[in-house]
């Protein structure tokens, strides 16, 4: 099936089933994280996050405390 037929059968579907969908493809592409393509300034960048992660350690937040904030602000 070419991708404009699948494409078209997908637009059929309800948003949340379309959602899902993208969600299962993801995983597909995910499994794999080395085969999916990074540019070089991409990659630069993670290099970059990476390096300053290693540096300082302690210096963000858990997802504990960052979910705590944002449920915070959502009252």
């Amino acid at each position: 099936m070419k991708s404009s037929a699948l494409l078209e059968e997908a637009s059929r579907l309800e948003i949340a089933e379309r959602i899902e969908l993208v969600e299962a493809i993801w995983e597909t592409l995910s499994a794999d994280p080395h085969s999916l393509p990074v540019s070089p300034a991409h990659q630069e960048e993670l290099d970059r996050r990476l390096a300053d992660l290693e540096a300082h350690p302690d210096a963000g937040s858990s997802w504990a405390k960052v979910r705590e904030r944002l449920e915070r602000r959502g009252r």
